[in-house]
């Protein structure tokens, strides 16, 4: 809350740097799925990880920016998926985008709740 722009860019790029990195590897997306799709979810990890930390290097870090980035990364990936995903070029069914890529973001704010409570439990110490 503290840091709207901060959390907006890095939501965007919490979406587009896994994105280009599908590009990258969208092949094995046919030859091998399985390994494509843990693939992602590293490169998603290593980014919403990556995200939460720059974020709180400047920011007073606490459980409610911790819920505050978490529902503005999920609300960043969630919007432009849908224009790309959904509606957009590729027109998958709602059903298939949850459980292809929808649920995935279930870790983002996992990770930035999580780093939220352990920079106020911090503080406490």
């Amino acid at each position: 809350m503290k840091a709207i722009k901060t959390a907006i860019l890095y939501g965007f790029l919490l979406w587009i740097i896994p994105f280009i990195a599908s590009v990258a590897i969208f092949p094995l997306k046919k030859s091998d799925p399985l390994f494509f799709q843990s693939l992602m979810t590293v490169f998603s990890t290593i980014a919403v990880v990556a995200a939460t930390a720059l974020y709180f290097r400047k920011i007073d870090g606490n459980l409610r920016e911790g819920i505050f980035l978490g529902l503005v990364f999920i609300a960043m990936s969630l919007f432009f998926d849908y224009f790309f995903f959904i509606w957009g070029p590729i027109k998958m069914s709602l059903p298939d985008y949850i459980k292809e890529i929808g649920l995935n973001y279930l870790v983002y704010p996992m990770i930035t709740i999580s780093t939220g409570f352990l920079l106020s439990y911090k503080k406490t110490l």
